[in-house]
């Protein structure tokens, strides 16, 4: 497999509602596209999940941007690649910029699946035929408005609440939402709002049976997280401290978490997902995949690695239509009673709607 030719596009896409974290509040959402074509003329695709601001962690889209056009596109341009696990090897003399390099593995694990005849799925090992979804919720103006979206969506049969926390907007709030859904799994994302002064505060939640409290402490962190873990019953879930095998390695040792959410670009694409993955099964620690608000293909690559075995928690890969008016796939990402059927169909099974891309898009470059 030889990588000739590499376009990327800045997307713009709103967002139907405004989508509310401990770090902030946005609406519209800014990432990049990445197409790369073989010498056969076949299209591969990958997402950058980097945000415009640096909230989440330091990588933004423009730095994505400037990696992909200056190292990492240079890098592999023609190159000859048996196996996406090659590209880390490629880019191994890159530090960190996990998400840039997520963004073109990606496209070259759909190339590699295509030219295989199979799905993304297969080609990571994935086995299941469908996969449980849960949703994630932002901070609200009320309980009361959260109680309703929570309402509407287990009417529509997601099968786990992840509702977003700060300080201020935690004990009572979730008090609210476990007495008027008292068998719904439930789940709390601090997006690193908390210290361990707080621990009085985080211990508090043991109350509500919650599936586990992710990220409460600092984002970098595994240290505080395992005290933390020793002084409460509800599981901690470690997401943005996690970037790699090795991180995640330490944080089972040290006993800072029970359970890991992989997103794959934070980790630096799906070959380093699927080595953690590995790992933590190794360990009888379950794993779950989160959400970065992905476009419909971004979204693909998370349904495919979530086939694998260890993924027994329900994710945050919610349909297309919980965000997008109109999504960038054909078709769209579609949730049934809580479970999304795994498509078999060469590469990441959904068809890029070049119509809407280009009506979404408004940044275009070509390398060759």
């Amino acid at each position: 497999m030889q990588i000739k030719e590499v376009t990327l596009r800045h997307l713009q896409m709103k967002l139907k509602f405004p989508f509310t974290t401990s770090f902030g509040t946005f609406q519209d959402r800014d990432f990049i596209l990445l197409e790369a074509k073989d010498k056969n003329g076949h299209s591969g695709w990958g997402e950058s999940v980097a945000f415009h601001s640096p909230w989440y962690s330091e990588e933004t889209m423009k730095t994505n941007w400037h990696m992909l056009e200056d190292y990492l596109i240079p890098a592999l341009l023609n190159q000859e690649i048996t196996h996406p696990d090659e590209v880390s090897e490629v880019f191994s003399n890159i530090r960190k910029n996990n998400m840039a390099k997520s963004t073109i593995e990606g496209a070259v694990w759909d190339l590699y699946s295509q030219e295989q005849g199979i799905s993304l799925a297969s080609a990571l090992g994935g086995k299941k035929s469908k996969i449980e979804v849960g949703i994630s919720i932002g901070i609200q103006d009320t309980a009361s408005d959260l109680l309703r979206i929570i309402e509407k969506h287990v009417e529509e049969g997601y099968k786990r609440m992840k509702v977003k926390i700060k300080p201020g907007w935690d004990v009572d709030v979730m008090r609210e939402v476990r007495k008027e859904f008292p068998d719904v799994p439930l789940m709390a994302d601090a997006n690193s709002a908390y210290t361990l002064k707080d621990i009085d505060t985080l211990k508090a939640l043991d109350e509500f049976d919650l599936m586990m409290i992710e990220q409460p402490l600092a984002s970098d962190d595994i240290i505080d997280h395992a005290k933390l873990q020793q002084a409460i019953s509800t599981p901690v879930c470690l997401d943005e401290s996690i970037h790699s095998y090795e991180d995640a390695r330490k944080a089972i040792e040290l006993g800072s978490c029970g359970i890991i959410n992989i997103k794959i670009g934070r980790v630096g694409g799906l070959s380093e997902s699927k080595r953690i993955h590995d790992l933590c099964e190794s360990h009888h620690s379950p794993v779950w995949c989160g959400g970065m608000l992905e476009s419909g293909i971004g979204r693909a690559h998370n349904v495919a690695l979530t086939t694998l075995s260890n993924f027994i928690m329900p994710g945050d890969t919610a349909a297309s239509s919980r965000y997008w008016e109109k999504d960038i796939i054909t078709p769209e990402v579609t949730v049934e009673d809580g479970y999304i059927t795994v498509p078999n169909k060469p590469g990441i099974g959904y068809e890029p709607d070049l119509e809407t891309i280009e009506s979404y898009t408004i940044e275009k470059k070509t390398y060759k």
